[in-house]
């Protein structure tokens, strides 16, 4: 790799955090409104845990509620590529956004009027997670076309940074609404923010629609806009051309089979034990909860300034994987945190190691996929991450139930870094550059 010109070194935090708003409008549009309807998501993250843990207290009915959430979810994934492909994915983004601000303000209002009961969360988070399962895929490939090449690198960086910035100030919030607030005042923010983002959404739109009667927008970037000339084909044999690709690269679907248990462990532990160890184990208050993943973020934020201070990396093979053993092992230690410092210490090493894998693993995905293939990947690389989860979340619920909480933690951080530890093994993983 020839090495940048001195002019473009000196100027390139400018470029790297500026340029994609000078450049296109399109991509303004489509930040912000994910930005906000993010902060919204984070919110309610912090407070639902709380909230059933106060009406259960069991860790079985977590596990379930996720489940609920995350199946719906997983059986839209493998058509939700053909679809975005197929039709107009702005819309397809604006119709899930005002089908999701419909379900949290009819959350909220449950919420605040005391009738918010475990079967109604059953329902509404399972249709929250369908919604979402056609969404991301659209995200997906609305961010592939609109991070134009010229733009790609920095828009990558950017939407990176402030997620993770995001994530400081999401969980903090939503710990501090569930402890002086209502459940139902998060509920009903998150539910705003759909609202806020579906007014991005429209001014996207049409950014978009106007280029492309304009004829002036690159071909990426129309297809964002429904045309007839489109080919519709069979959604299976769109779900089989994304497995070609994936097939074609050992790195991409070692990893994504890898992950699909990997994700099982971590995400157990992360989503369903973590909040009976702060509320029920520990009895840390709800803001040290949301203050422990406000600080993940602030791992996940050094990551990334870390890893964009140099152009390129050797070994990604081995420090993706490493960041994934450094998150396993800070999860494995928290259990026996002996205070609230060292716990929220440990969620920083958490962010911090899983954000050098994301960050490897999305910029591969760009080198490697396709454009015209990148909405099919997308969705089959969601698959393969979240389609065990809903079994995931109720295994770890029920064993801890069963067996302790603590015992299921370690056993099932163990059997992340066990996992890693074996994937390694693999030459294809290993030298990946």
């Amino acid at each position: 790799m020839l090495p940048a010109p001195a002019e473009d070194v000196k100027q390139r935090p400018l470029q790297r955090f500026l340029a994609p708003f000078a450049a296109s409008r399109a991509f303004l549009f489509l930040w912000l409104g994910h930005m906000v309807s993010f902060l919204g998501s984070s919110i309610t993250m912090v407070i639902l845990p709380v909230l059933i843990y106060s009406l259960t207290g069991s860790t079985t009915i977590m596990g379930m509620i996720m489940a609920a959430y995350m199946l719906p979810n997983v059986i839209m994934l493998p058509i939700s590529g053909h679809i975005v492909d197929k039709y107009d994915r702005v819309r397809i983004m604006m119709l899930a956004d005002v089908a999701r601000f419909l379900i949290m303000a009819a959350t909220a209002v449950l919420s605040l009027t005391g009738v918010l009961s475990i079967p109604m969360l059953y329902v509404l988070f399972a249709i929250y997670g369908l919604l979402d399962g056609l969404f991301q895929p659209a995200y997906a490939a609305m961010r592939a076309t609109v991070f134009t090449p010229d733009i790609r690198i920095a828009a990558n960086s950017l939407t990176q940074m402030t997620t993770q910035a995001i994530r400081l100030l999401g969980p903090s919030l939503g710990g501090l609404l569930v402890t002086h607030f209502a459940a139902g005042t998060g509920f009903g923010l998150d539910a705003f923010s759909y609202l806020i983002s579906l007014v991005c959404l429209i001014f996207l739109r049409r950014v978009l629609t106007g280029r492309y009667n304009a004829a002036s927008a690159p071909a990426a970037v129309q297809t964002a806009v429904p045309v007839k000339e489109r080919i519709a084909g069979h959604w299976k044999g769109d779900f089989k051309e994304g497995l070609a690709v994936l097939r074609s690269h050992p790195w991409l679907w070692i990893t994504i089979l890898a992950f699909s248990f990997i994700n099982i462990c971590y995400g157990g532990v992360t989503t369903v034990l973590v909040p009976w160890l702060f509320k029920v184990h520990h009895g840390w208050s709800p803001s040290v909860y949301g203050l422990a993943l406000t600080f993940s973020g602030v791992g996940a934020l050094c990551a990334g300034f870390i890893y964009g201070l140099r152009s390129s990396w050797k070994h990604r093979g081995w420090m993706a994987y490493g960041g994934v053993l450094l998150s396993g092992l800070a999860l494995l230690a928290l259990p026996f945190a002996p205070n609230p410092a060292v716990a929220i210490a440990l969620f920083a090493l958490d962010g911090f190691g899983l954000m050098i894998f994301g960050l490897i693993w999305e910029i591969s995905l760009q080198e490697l996929v396709p454009q015209e293939a990148f909405g099919r990947v997308a969705s089959l690389d969601m698959l393969g991450s979240f389609a065990l989860l809903p079994v995931g979340y109720i295994v770890v619920g029920s064993l801890a139930d069963a067996f302790g909480g603590i015992i299921t933690m370690a056993l099932f951080a163990l059997a992340g870094i066990a996992c890693t530890a074996l994937v390694l093994m693999n030459p294809a993983i290993r030298k990946f550059q």
